[in-house]
């Protein structure tokens, strides 16, 4: 069995798409064992409580420094003794230290097609923000490999979304996380699972 833990700050519609693919076989032979949030009242707790996967909370704020919080991370974690780690939507950087824990182990989905409107100060709303505020005709989402260097990993699935006229940066990112998000994160897991890629000078190649 393939063994995955999530990482979460907010609602969860990642971790909630992850849940659906395995529950209606598009991810096949794998689990979530552990669903992590730094934030007691992020709504993605609940819904993995509502498919019975243990959650735990750790919070910044309960460490002395961030090196303590990212010890207790890493040790439940690896207690775990997981295949893969998913950041869904985690607003927490971490440490390059934390990352050479877990190497080739951490993927990420960012909403946006790396490079563009990515790294320090794009996450969540800012992104498409951003986007509108460019003019850009198309944008989208992108799954990656985490490294220590904020979204500089090896990609290794995007997926185009087109931008309307009208579209503001709600209705952008509802459509980015429905057209996107939640297509391609159960595929790059299923890449992962079934062996499918391995990195080569920094770039994802298929197998």
């Amino acid at each position: 069995m393939f063994k995955i833990g999530v990482l979460v700050s907010g609602g969860g519609t990642n971790l909630q798409a992850i849940i659906d693919s395995i529950n209606n076989g598009i991810i096949k032979d794998a689990k979530i064992e552990t669903v992590v949030s730094n934030k007691e009242d992020a709504f993605a707790l609940q819904r993995a409580k509502n498919n019975n996967i243990e959650t735990k909370v750790l919070k910044i704020k309960d460490f002395e420094n961030k090196q303590l919080y990212e010890n207790a991370l890493i040790e439940h974690l690896k207690s775990k003794e997981l295949d893969l780690i998913i950041l869904a939507g985690f607003m927490v950087i971490l440490s390059e230290n934390f990352v050479n824990n877990f190497e080739n182990k951490i993927i990420n989905i960012h909403p946006s097609l790396i490079p563009a409107f990515s790294g320090a100060g794009y996450y969540g709303i800012k992104v498409h923000e951003s986007v509108l505020a460019r003019g850009c005709k198309i944008t989208g989402a992108t799954v990656h490999f985490v490294t220590e260097e904020a979204d500089c990993g090896p990609i290794i699935i995007q997926k185009e979304v087109f931008v309307n006229d009208n579209d503001t940066a709600e209705t952008l990112q509802k459509r980015v996380m429905e057209e996107a998000e939640w297509i391609i994160l159960p595929q790059a897991i299923n890449l992962i699972l079934n062996k499918q890629i391995k990195i080569v000078d920094n770039i994802v190649r298929r197998i």
